[in-house]
């Protein structure tokens, strides 16, 4: 018999086979690739872990992988052996090479993800880059390095092209002329379909947990995405901008007091991820802010100040309005569409004759940037968009050198500054991917952590524009009669409990920023406040210095001027739905991770690191703090019109 002769399967064989040799060629020239890929890439993030998992460990931590891929093999399989020809096996066929490009491009974007994050890539993102790709799209765009593209353009031809090229070259090398095609073993794919049902559902669970990675991370990436738009759909209400409007019941107003004398001007100043120990003021190690040390000895300074939501418009919202802001991706969707629901600083000063702008040194298309400030309350909106950006250098992937805003806040002043204004300005520099440029003030060696350097000097960079800021009031005539607020939106991370970047970061290196309140009438010289305090308490202080007292609201902030409440719980959530949240008491930080990861307590006053975890020494004081929380979560996402997610 000749070669090609015997590589003819008779009706016997193929009886006994699933599939004909070819199939099976076709099927694993993808399937092996891909199993060996995904693997690979949950391999690297596995033993590049801080603690050692240990060859079990590992295994645990891949477990939900494997069966994966193996229920995955076996789902194609079964479809190849029902769906043997003509129109059917051709819809097969190209299902099989879109939903495994689909997969791997997932798995790919959860690598990457998780490496610069320190997060699991969950459906929440996806979901916000498809409908606000221009928020995203830059962050996205700023981790595509050249070897990304290179990887990802090679699965993608090797997807499309990689199963027929290697069927055709064995075939040609082994003389196959076609087989024949026995009947279906019903029997045989019945066993397939419930050994894939039995892969798939043990691909849900979770393992590795003497490791102590988070749930999320021991699954598969796939798996995890799939997992978390199921419950999005299953438990939470998504905004919708025609039928969900947000609760709006406040009656808030100002009323002068007795002596308030002379209305002064308010500028807020938000410095866009900045952690409180990397500046000098509150960590005298660092000269990266010489500035701001400098006004924090002429200025009432809060040692522990806290953000509520470590994401920008989350921050904004807290701030100028007083309220818990959404807490998550689909609450900052809402702010777009509707009012808070609370009245707002700038409506609360508009009522007294304050006229109010908004500059940002970034892309006023983030996140609908023009629409969320138009609803809090500002009349005019200046984003790098409209400014002169000749000379200036960008800062990150949606941002310019802080200085941008500086002739546009010059002019709005000269035209405005007769009367009494609210003026906010939100800085750009230290957002990530932390350019730091160097042209214009050089650069400073902090460390020898590149990133960690270049945010840094990012930093640094900054504070110059806060200096020239200052100054350009001073020229102005405006600086006596200004009470100037500075407040960091959230901060930032760089590794230290896993996380990176700030909108996860739930840890004192994402939540603690810097509050001062500089008022060239008060504090000369220099008080200090130990807090703890929160964004929330901005509002009821800048009424305060103004000589106002706000009635007919429910604001629950304390003015820093006046006595605060030694036993209050500050509360703070991460962005993503269901993510985690914290409370803050005194000392005592209560952080809670859902179903993720263990509950953790930690004593601020002896380990400001949080390294030790005391949740397992107090289950009663964990159990209160978690109700505490979830409370809390309810009524918050109940105030914005939202069903929270399960």
């Amino acid at each position: 018999m000749t070669q090609a002769q015997d590589n003819v399967e008779t009706p016997q064989e193929a009886s006994r086979s699933l599939l004909s040799s070819r199939d099976w060629v076709y099927l694993l020239s993808l399937l092996v690739p891909f199993f060996l890929y995904d693997l690979l890439l949950k391999g690297v993030l596995v033993f590049s872990r801080p603690e050692d998992p240990g060859l079990w460990g590992a295994l645990g931590l891949m477990r939900s992988d494997l069966l994966f891929n193996l229920g995955y093999a076996l789902l194609w399989i079964g479809l190849f052996a029902i769906a043997r020809r003509g129109a059917s096996r051709r819809a097969v066929v190209g299902l099989f090479h879109l939903s495994t490009l689909l997969v791997a491009l997932i798995t790919t974007s959860a690598y990457q993800y998780f490496k610069v994050t320190g997060s699991t890539l969950d459906s929440d993102y996806i979901y916000l880059w498809l409908n606000s790709p221009e928020g995203t799209g830059g962050a996205i765009a700023s981790e595509l390095t050249t070897g990304i593209l290179i990887l990802l353009a090679a699965v993608l031809v090797y997807t499309i092209l990689g199963p027929w090229l290697v069927t055709w070259l064995l075939g040609r090398w082994r003389g196959w002329s076609g087989g024949r095609t026995a009947s279906i073993s019903w029997l045989r794919v019945a066993g397939v379909g419930l050994a894939v049902y039995a892969l798939f559902s043990f691909s849900l669970l979770p393992g590795g947990g003497s490791t102590g990675a988070s749930k999320s991370f021991s699954r598969d990436a796939f798996i995890n995405v799939i997992m978390t738009a199921a419950e999005v759909a299953d438990g939470q209400s998504l905004p919708d901008p025609a039928s969900q409007p947000a609760e709006d019941s406040s009656e808030a107003s100002l009323r002068p007091l007795v002596n308030s004398g002379e209305k002064r001007n308010v500028v807020m100043i938000f410095l866009e991820s900045t952690r409180a120990g990397a500046t000098t003021a509150y960590n005298s190690d660092l000269s990266t802010t010489p500035f701001l040390d400098w006004l924090a000895d002429r200025s009432l300074l809060v040692n522990k100040a806290y953000t509520v939501v470590p994401h920008t418009h989350n921050a904004l919202t807290a701030t100028n309005c007083g309220i818990a802001p959404p807490l998550d991706p689909w609450g900052t969707k809402v702010l777009s569409y509707y009012e808070p629901p609370s009245d707002c600083l700038p409506e609360l000063l508009s009522e007294q004759g304050y006229n109010s702008a908004y500059f940002m040194s970034q892309e006023g298309s983030f996140e609908s940037s023009p629409k969320i400030l138009k609803n809090v309350g500002y009349e005019e909106f200046h984003s790098v968009d409209t400014m002169d950006t000749e000379g200036f250098e960008k800062t990150n992937y949606f941002g310019y050198e802080d200085e941008v805003m500086l002739e546009p806040s010059k002019e709005w002043l000269e035209e405005n500054g007769d009367e009494p204004f609210l003026a906010t300005y939100l800085t750009s520099a230290p957002h990530h991917d932390y350019l730091a440029p160097e042209k214009r003030y050089g650069s400073k060696q902090f460390t020898n952590d590149e990133l960690i350097n270049r945010y840094l000097n990012s930093v640094r960079n900054q504070d110059f524009f806060l200096k020239q800021l200052f100054e350009q009031y001073q020229e102005l005539g405006l600086y006596e009669d200004t009470v100037f607020v500075i407040v960091g939106d959230h901060g930032e991370a760089f590794g230290e409990h896993g996380r990176y970047q700030h909108d996860n970061a739930i840890y004192e290196e994402g939540l603690r920023v810097p509050l001062l309140v500089h008022d060239p009438q008060r504090f000369q010289s220099g008080a200090r406040l130990p807090g703890p305090v929160n964004q929330l308490d901005v509002l009821p202080t800048v009424a305060d210095l103004l000589g106002y007292e706000v009635e007919g609201g429910e604001y629950p902030g304390y003015s820093l001027l006046g006595p605060i409440p030694t036993d209050r719980t500050l509360m703070a959530s991460c962005w993503n739905a269901a993510g985690c949240l914290a409370s803050i008491k005194g000392t005592e930080k209560y952080i809670y991770h859902f179903d993720d990861k263990p509950e953790e307590l930690f004593d601020l006053s002896k380990d400001s690191a949080e390294k030790n975890n005391l949740a397992a020494q107090n289950p009663k004081e964990v159990e209160k703090r978690r109700q505490e929380l979830l409370e809390w979560r309810s009524e918050v996402y109940s105030k914005y019109g939202i069903e929270p997610p399960e």
